[in-house]
């Protein structure tokens, strides 16, 4: 689904923000990606997107060598996937159900595909009753929900969430933590890149820790275990 195979990533600076990183997140995992700020997390999800490019190393997305590919093929790439910030990027200017519509008129999807499976998002994110409401009447937790209603609204193989808790308080950060743990349970590849210890020790699921570039431990457990 997801594989860096001696992946590396230097900048102009000569700053090396991943070194040499090899791992394998298989359909249907649900896997963090922590590490300190600057250490190298963010670069590995933008590698993912195709925001930025490798050194060396080649990354494979859903059984396809990307690296090298043609800047035209990427947008099509994204379509497979669900994306989430931090900050929720919704446009302002439109309503909950024209935000999460928004994206299936990008992917062409017929007038009656959106009628039909908008509404249903937006249900599965606890919204079903949001959607004549714009952005800026809803708290933060609501517009990290119509963010992940937009992600999944064109049922994207896998999902990438960006420190998609930052933002809120700790009760509604569980809230949008079980919606991402019922969508990959849904059969969604889910990767989420956290700060969030707490979060990650509760949830005890895959953890990729990265230190200076390095990834220093792959496996099942808490934010600092060893287990």
């Amino acid at each position: 689904m997801i594989e860096f195979r001696n992946v590396s990533k230097s900048y102009t600076t000569g700053q090396e923000a991943v070194h040499n990183a090899s791992f394998n997140i298989e359909k249907g995992e649900f896997a963090f990606l922590v590490g300190s700020s600057g250490s190298g997390k963010s670069t590995l999800i933008k590698l993912i997107l195709k925001e930025e490019e490798p050194t060396s190393g080649n990354i494979i997305i859903n059984g396809k060598d990307i690296t090298f590919l043609k800047p035209s093929r990427i947008p099509y790439l994204r379509r497979s996937m669900g994306i989430v910030f931090q900050d929720f990027r919704l446009l302002p200017d439109k309503t909950v159900y024209d935000n999460v519509a928004f994206a299936m008129h990008v992917v062409r999807a017929t007038p009656k595909h959106i009628r039909r499976q908008v509404p249903m998002v937006l249900a599965q994110v606890g919204l079903g009753d949001k959607a004549k409401v714009y952005p800026n009447e809803l708290s933060g937790g609501e517009q990290q929900r119509v963010a992940l209603a937009r992600a999944i609204v064109n049922n994207p193989s896998m999902l990438i969430a960006d420190e998609p808790t930052g933002n809120l308080d700790p009760n509604t950060a569980w809230d949008i933590m079980g919606i991402l743990n019922d969508i990959n349970l849904r059969g969604t590849t889910v990767v989420v890149a956290t700060h969030a210890k707490e979060i990650v020790d509760q949830m005890k699921k895959r953890v990729i820790r990265i230190d200076k570039g390095n990834i220093v431990r792959d496996e099942k457990g808490g934010y600092d275990s060893e287990v």
